[in-house]
């Protein structure tokens, strides 16, 4: 199973996909199999870094810091 990864700097190699900072559309993301379509993976992806990452971000109303 592949892992999805957060790319807050925006610099990783490699195919992406956007998501609202939303923990709904990340399950109607799920629901949908949008993932896999859009970075073009088949089977399923391991979302667990993806969903922590949202939930860090509800509990900061900072939001993300900035690398660099």
């Amino acid at each position: 199973m592949s892992v999805l990864v957060v790319d807050t700097g925006r610099r990783m190699p490699g195919r992406g996909a956007w998501l609202h900072p939303d923990p709904h559309c990340l399950e109607l993301a799920e629901r949908r199999r949008a993932f896999g379509r859009a970075l073009r993976v088949p089977g399923l992806l391991d979302v667990t870094v993806v969903r922590r990452h949202l939930e860090e971000s509800e509990q900061d109303p900072t939001g993300p810091v900035p690398e660099g």
